[in-house]
């Protein structure tokens, strides 16, 4: 299969998605849609459905670098619940500012979920909007949400 781009909505966002089989090369949010398929985990979460994103894989998270090491600890916070820069920094042995940076330039949002890691004192950063941030953990944290298989119905 080639690498594919395809969009889903989430709210009054799209996500756009480039794949190929279930590695995720690059996740972003737009204004605009683009006509293409779009991994079905993905649908399912961003439509607020029990969505097993670990079945994806992240470029993201290749390698022995600190911004890898960082995604995969973020990568290990459970659907509905949050961590600091400064916990994830401690898990990977960095510093917050370093997971800060990594957040900001993560190629893969949703799959590498750093709408989970917050600021001690408040929500911290989100590009493009800190509204999607604020979206994607209130769905997470209502019943049913994407993440239990219990909450599923369908």
């Amino acid at each position: 299969m080639a690498i594919v781009m395809g969009s889903c909505r989430f709210g009054l966002w799209h996500v756009h998605v480039t794949w190929q089989d279930n590695l995720v090369y690059r996740v972003r949010f737009a204004r605009e849609g683009v006509v293409g398929p779009v991994p079905r985990e993905i649908q399912r979460y961003c439509a607020g459905l029990l969505a097993d994103l670990s079945s994806l894989e992240s470029v993201a998270t290749e390698g022995e670098s600190t911004f890898a090491r960082i995604y995969r600890a973020v990568r290990a916070i459970p659907c509905g619940e949050t961590a600091t820069y400064g916990e994830i920094a401690r898990r990977v042995g960095t510093a917050p500012r370093a997971v800060g940076s990594a957040m900001a330039r993560n190629p893969t949002p949703i799959v590498v979920p750093c709408h989970r890691v917050v600021a001690k004192t408040g929500l911290g950063g989100f590009s493009p909007d800190l509204e999607i941030k604020e979206a994607l953990l209130a769905m997470e944290r209502r019943t049913p949400g994407p993440c239990t298989p219990e909450n599923e119905r369908d």
